[in-house]
C-alpha cells in the first residue's frame, strides 16, 4: 500500500485533458514557456514583463526570463516596453493544418456547402474554456458583414455562448461538464448570455437529445449560429460542423427547415471517412 501511495504521489495530472505524467518527466520550463505564449490573445496582442507576471502567476524575474529566451528564440519580439507574438508562432498551426485529418477532409466538404447556400461554415473542436476553428469554408460573395465571429482559423471562442462550443460540451458526461463550470464560470457576454448554470446543463441535455444546437447572439449581438456533431465511427463527437450568419441576412427558421439538413448530411458524410 505504501509503496502504491508513494508511486501515486511521483504523478501529476493535466487538469484540461486529464493527461498523467511521471513528476520527475515533467520539463517545468517547457510549461512556463508555454504558458507566457498561451498569455497572448486576439484580445491582448502585446504585453509587458508584469502583464505576463500576473497572468502566468510567475515572479516577475522569471517571467522576464521567458520573455527573453522566446525573443531569443524568434517566437517574440519586443519594442524595448512591450512584448508581441511574431509569425514564426504559425509555424505550429501551419504543421497541424497540414497534417490533421479533418481540416483537410473537411475543407472540399465546407466548400461545397458556401456554394450552395452562400454562407461560411466551419468545423469546430473543444479546448479547455474554448471552441478553436480549424477548418472553414472560403467565403462566397459575402458582402453583408466583413468578419463574423469565427470565422478565421485558429479563432478561439468561449464555448458556453456559442453553438459549436455547446455541442461539444453537451457530448461530455456529465461530471466532466459539473467540472467544466467550476473551473470556468460562466460569464455574460450578451443581455442573451445563459449564466445560471442549472438553466446551462439543462439546454446541454435538450441539445444532447435533438442532436443540434441554435444559439442566437450569446457572444455578440446581431448574429446567430447553428452546429451539429461530428461523430468518428466508433460513434465518438470529435467536432462541431456549424453556420455563422448575421441575424438580419437569415432567419432561425431558415436556419433549421433548410441549414441543418445540410449540416446534418455534410456531418453524416465526415462520420463515413473519419
Amino acid at each position: 500500500m505504501d509503496k502504491t501511495l508513494n508511486e501515486s504521489k511521483k504523478m501529476i495530472q493535466n487538469k484540461d485533458n486529464k493527461k498523467v505524467i511521471r513528476h520527475e518527466d515533467f520539463v517545468a520550463g517547457i510549461s512556463k514557456g508555454m504558458a507566457i505564449l498561451d498569455s497572448f490573445g486576439t484580445d491582448r496582442h502585446r504585453l509587458n514583463i508584469s502583464m505576463v507576471a500576473e497572468r502566468t502567476g510567475m515572479t516577475r524575474a522569471a517571467a522576464r526570463r521567458h520573455l527573453l529566451t522566446l525573443e531569443y528564440l524568434g517566437y517574440l519580439e519586443t519594442d524595448g516596453h512591450y512584448f508581441y507574438l511574431t509569425p514564426k508562432i504559425l509555424k505550429f498551426s501551419g504543421s497541424y493544418l497540414g497534417g490533421a485529418q479533418l481540416p483537410k477532409i473537411s475543407q472540399p466538404l465546407l466548400n461545397l456547402l458556401t456554394n450552395q447556400t452562400s454562407l461560411i461554415f466551419s468545423v469546430m473542436v473543444l479546448d479547455s474554456y474554448e471552441a478553436i476553428t480549424i477548418a472553414r469554408s472560403a467565403a462566397h460573395q459575402q458582402t453583408d458583414r466583413v468578419n463574423p465571429y469565427g470565422l478565421h482559423l485558429g479563432n478561439r471562442l468561449p464555448a458556453h455562448a456559442t453553438s459549436a462550443g455547446k455541442i461539444l460540451l453537451a457530448y461530455l458526461t456529465q461530471n466532466e461538464q459539473h467540472e467544466w463550470l467550476e473551473k470556468y464560470p460562466l460569464q455574460r457576454l450578451t443581455k442573451y448570455t445563459i449564466t445560471d448554470n442549472h438553466d446551462f446543463l439543462a439546454l446541454l441535455d435538450k441539445i444532447k437529445e435533438q442532436d443540434w444546437c441554435y444559439s442566437s447572439e450569446e457572444h455578440e449581438l446581431g448574429v446567430h449560429a447553428l452546429a451539429v456533431p461530428i461523430y468518428d465511427q466508433k460513434s465518438k463527437v470529435v467536432a462541431a460542423l456549424n453556420i455563422v450568419s448575421p441575424t438580419m441576412r437569415t432567419t432561425k427558421e431558415y436556419l433549421v427547415q433548410h441549414i441543418l439538413p445540410l449540416l446534418q448530411e455534410t456531418a453524416r458524410e465526415l462520420r463515413n471517412i473519419l
